[in-house]
């Protein structure tokens, strides 16, 4: 009886031990499940919060008038260049994820392209309107919308104007804010009339119009330096401000040398006066 009581307990213990390794080995499977499972949902979170967004904008063609044939290659060139502008900004918003605060996406990006769009639109009415009936209302197709690429949150939050910074883990509300943060400071522009050449008197009212315009322009960038201080981030007055004026001279500075290359040599060079400074 006693030599046959260490076989029953090695029987036992190899059970028991049995037992425990498949118990073991199914915690270790579970685990490693949960693990998989756990990875692929924050994987799939970090997809949708990184989602940037695209923009969504009016179709301009099916609003114009009959276009006369003197105009179809300048209509066209410009309507082509309005889904360039397009392309180029969903691609700055992949660009930029998580840069800039909670409203950097429609300030930086999509707002520009609403101030590049119109300056495009009022050319392809320009050049409807040499030949034939200019189309009116057109600036009405300018502004575009900007749709969140995820479920990042809701409200504001959703937009990509403000997933960036939370998108990405990284700033959340305006934190670093160290480019319009106190002083609004002004821009700087080059002084565009003293490099023109003599206006002939048939582009003198469009000329001074753009002169003018270029005025206008100026006023309103340093009112929107004032109007958005402690908005975005480092480059946000740079970003938001000083670089679609840029953008917007350039359209008007063009339109006063068309103007002048209509019945005069047409000025070359003055592209070099669009860019302007931001002064703290």
């Amino acid at each position: 009886m006693s030599r046959a009581l260490p076989k029953y307990n090695k029987r036992r213990v190899a059970i028991i031990g049995g037992v425990a390794a498949v118990a073991l080995s199914g915690a270790v499977i579970a685990g490693s499940a949960l693990a998989g499972e756990t990875s692929k949902s924050n994987s799939q979170a970090a997809r949708t919060k990184a989602s940037p967004g695209t923009v969504s904008c009016p179709a301009v063609a099916p609003s114009l008038p009959a276009i006369p044939a003197s105009a179809k290659a300048e209509v066209d060139r410009n309507l082509a260049l309005l889904d360039t502008q397009i392309a180029e900004a969903n691609k700055r918003l992949v660009d930029t994820v998580g840069q800039g605060g909670a409203n950097f996406a429609q300030n930086a990006i999509v707002g520009p392209l609403k101030d590049k769009r119109v300056a495009t639109i009022n050319r392809i009415a320009t050049a409807i309107g040499r030949t034939a009936a200019k189309p009116t209302g057109l600036d009405s197709l300018a502004a575009c919308t900007l749709n969140a690429g995820g479920a990042a949150g809701g409200g504001a939050a959703a937009s990509p104007s403000a997933s960036p910074t939370q998108q990405a883990g990284g700033n959340t509300g305006n934190t670093g804010n160290t480019g319009n943060t106190n002083a609004a400071g002004t821009v700087s522009c080059p002084a565009v009339a003293p490099s023109l050449p003599a206006i002939p008197a048939s582009a003198k009212a469009e000329v001074d119009r753009n002169l003018a315009l270029l005025d206008t322009q100026i006023a309103e960038a340093n009112k929107r330096l004032v109007d958005t201080v402690g908005q975005g981030g480092a480059n946000f007055a740079q970003n938001a401000i000083v670089g679609p004026l840029k953008d917007k001279r350039v359209a008007t500075i063009n339109r006063i040398a068309t103007a002048i290359g209509r019945t005069a040599a047409k000025p070359t060079g003055l592209d070099s006066l669009a860019a302007c400074t931001l002064n703290k």
